[in-house]
């Protein structure tokens, strides 16, 4: 028999850069008894985003930051919209340009991350921010 479960995290990023949810996810993932399925990873703002992403070494995370900073200019000169500050539209061309919702494959009630991958809330504001993460499983 199908079944759903959903949940809301709430994620305090320290301001730019990658925070790993692996854990919770995979903790509620097990709480939930759902076997095999699909998760749904969503992140319910504009100016954040989601990835999975190498969790071993953190030079891979410094790295895609430092690429995207060269990509994407916090450059008010550049922008219309500056209203909110100088990243503000740089962090809604970066969060157009990465993910805003994963879908992961459930298997034994753990999402099938492969050996070094964790999945992370790519925070694209320079300050501190509180982040909504809904996790949706559906399956037997």
């Amino acid at each position: 028999m199908m079944r759903q479960a959903q949940t809301e995290l709430a994620v305090e990023t320290g301001g730019r850069g990658l925070q790993e949810i692996t854990r919770p996810v995979v903790d509620w993932c097990r709480q939930t008894g759902i076997g095999t399925g699909l998760l749904t990873v969503f992140i319910r703002h504009t100016s954040a985003s989601l990835t999975i992403q190498e969790n071993a070494d953190p030079d891979v995370l410094h790295d895609l930051n430092r690429f995207l900073d060269r990509l994407v200019a916090d450059d008010v000169s550049l922008y219309r919209h500056v209203a909110e500050g100088a990243d503000d539209m740089p962090a809604h061309i970066r969060s157009a340009l990465t993910a805003t919702s994963l879908t992961i494959p459930v298997a034994d009630c753990l999402p099938l991350f492969g050996t070094w991958q964790g999945l992370y809330v790519w925070e694209h504001r320079t300050r501190p921010q509180r982040r909504r993460v809904v996790l949706q499983l559906i399956g037997d």
